[in-house]
Formats: C-alpha cells, sequence, structure tokens
C-alpha cells in the first residue's frame, strides 16, 4: 500500500520539469473525490496555468476558500472573471519571475501542489477560529451553571461540505471542541462489512496509553449522529455509515498542529476506501493461492486406475485399465 499525500504529485513533477525547462503544456487529470486540474500554457510557454475544478466550490466558497487563497497565493491567483472557463480557481505561474534559489522555488512548488488542500481547508480553519471565540465567552467557574438553552448558545454553525455525491463533511465548533463527521456510501455488502472492521480499530486504538491524546473517533450506521440527524434529506439505509471525529484544543492549538490536522482528517475517507480495496485485493489474492494449492493435493490424490485381467474366448488373457 502506498502513502497517501496532501499534495498532488502531478502538479509537483510537473512544475518541478517546466520551472527548469519551460515548454508548451496541455495536461488534464483527476484527484481524489473527483476533483479536475489543468495544467496549459495558452499564451507562452513561458507563462504556466493551473486551474482547479472542484464539485463543493460553491460550500467552499461560502466558508472563505476563495479569500483564504487569495491570500496563500497573492500574485499568482488570477481574479475570477480571468478563471478559466468550467473551473473554480486559476492561478498564473511567470516563468521567468521564479524565486531566485532553488530551496526557494521547490517550497513555491510544494505550495501550489497543495492547493486542492488548502482550498478544503477554509471550513475548518473557520471553525477552529471559531472555536476559540466560543471558548473565550464561554461562562467558567462560578458561572458554569448554565441552562440547557445557554449551553446551545455555545455551539457554532453547522457547515456542510457536499463533496462527493452522496457524501458530505459536516463541520461544527463548540467551546470546547471541534466536531468533524463524514457520511460515506459502501456500494457493495463487503465494503460495508470491511469498513466496520476498520472502524472498530480506530475506537479500540485509541485505548493504547501512547494514543491517548488522538482524537475520539465513533461509528455509526444507517443512523445519523444526533448532531445532524435535525438535517433533511439524510440517507437512512445500511450502505451509509457516519463517522465523528472530536478534535479537542490541543489538536488545532498551533498554526503547525492545524496545518497538519487539516491535512491528516482531509485523506480520511480515501484512506478509508483505499483500504478496504487494498484489504479484499489482498484476501482474493490469497484465496487464489489457496485454491491453487488445494488443486494441486487433490490432483497427487488422483488414484492410479486399477489393471484388470481378461480373457478372450480363445482362452487367451490381457490386462485393461
Amino acid at each position: 500500500m502506498i502513502l497517501l499525500e496532501s499534495h498532488n504529485v502531478i502538479i509537483q513533477d510537473v512544475l518541478s520539469d517546466r520551472f527548469e525547462r519551460p515548454s508548451r503544456a496541455d495536461i488534464q487529470f483527476v484527484d481524489f473525490d473527483s476533483v479536475r486540474f489543468r495544467i496549459s500554457t495558452p499564451e507562452a510557454k513561458t507563462v504556466l496555468h493551473l486551474s482547479m475544478g472542484i464539485q463543493c466550490w460553491p460550500d467552499l466558497a461560502k466558508y472563505g476558500a476563495r479569500e483564504s487563497l487569495e491570500k496563500e497565493y497573492a500574485g499568482y491567483i488570477l481574479p475570477e472573471a480571468q478563471t478559466e472557463a468550467e473551473y473554480n480557481v486559476s492561478l498564473s505561474i511567470d516563468l521567468e519571475r521564479l524565486p531566485a534559489t532553488p530551496e526557494e522555488r521547490s517550497d513555491l512548488i510544494r505550495h501550489i501542489s497543495l492547493i486542492k488542500r488548502n482550498a478544503l481547508a477554509a471550513p475548518f480553519n473557520a471553525a477552529f477560529e471559531e472555536q476559540k471565540s466560543l471558548q473565550a465567552n464561554y461562562k467558567d467557574a462560578a458561572g458554569a451553571q448554565m441552562a440547557d438553552a445557554q449551553q446551545q448558545e455555545t455551539k457554532g454553525e453547522l457547515k456542510t461540505i457536499n463533496y462527493r455525491d452522496g457524501e458530505a463533511i459536516f463541520v461544527r465548533a463548540s467551546h470546547d471542541r471541534v466536531t468533524v463527521i463524514f457520511s460515506t456510501v459502501f456500494k457493495e455488502e463487503t465494503d460495508r462489512i470491511f469498513g466496520r472492521v476498520f472502524l472498530q480499530e480506530f475506537y479500540d486504538a485509541r485505548k493504547l496509553q501512547s494514543l491517548q491524546s488522538a482524537p475520539q473517533v465513533t461509528y455509526s450506521n444507517r443512523e445519523p449522529p444526533l448532531e445532524i440527524r435535525h438535517i433533511p434529506g439524510l440517507k437512512r439505509h445500511e450502505n451509509v455509515g457516519y463517522v465523528t471525529f472530536i478534535l479537542a484544543p490541543r489538536h488545532f492549538a498551533s498554526p503547525a498542529q492545524a496545518f497538519s490536522t487539516i491535512s491528516h482528517i482531509q485523506l480520511f475517507r480515501d484512506y478509508l476506501h483505499y483500504h478496504i480495496k487494498c484489504s479484499k485485493a489482498y484476501m482474493q489474492s490469497r484465496m487464489r493461492f489457496r485454491v491453487a494449492e488445494f488443486l494441486k493435493v487433490l490432483n497427487r490424490a488422483k488414484p492410479e486406475p486399477e489393471e484388470r485381467e481378461r480373457r478372450t474366448v480363445t482362452g487367451r488373457t490381457f490386462r485393461s485399465r
């Protein structure tokens, strides 16, 4: 099994090559969750355009994705009016105005290859900031005894990211946590069984002393968690699972911790289904190997045909099988 990375390897490889040897390009490819990319040189071979189209862009834009990308890629991101058709965001990189040192160029390549990760990070960053604000306003010590209505007010906006057809990420901040819920669809019965086994391992692994600081993980099949049960239109059948992560303030206390947490949690769905497919492929290969071994045993155990003596009408004898 491979290690899934937050950055896009194709973007990294193409930019590394074009930064050294500028040339014409028109490359289209698709990342996880049907995110579309295009790297092209519509003006000149020294001006590289990178465009990204993502299904949940309306949700991300609502939570500040455009503003976040403008801050992250200042000087490179094109205005909305100049964004390539059928895409949501476009970057323009002038290969004649690159950073001077190889280290700076390498950092720029890495930063650009994280464009999908940085776009999806917007609602998480907003939830982290919202949690800090709610925590600052929360009554503690003398005012800890508050009514249920007041408790309800310490919860932030429920952010919904419809990142795949029939699947979504729900993010909600509270005064003491940020709750992240994934809804995922298992297309086959075996996928659902494997998924349940993996998610049970997530729950059991946290009991280890060395993993006490890991986020709390819960899994429910068919029935949505209480935090989102009021949302209309949620699917409630056996092939739908809901995975809940409870992120404590320590998981995003510093910018580095927040960056790492967002990068890892974004890949959860991809990792889950990737491991399910790898496990099924491994089991099928082992089954084929065992069947081949059993066939060898059966072939070796096949009895030799017994020779029988027969007599003709003239009295002669011969052996036959």
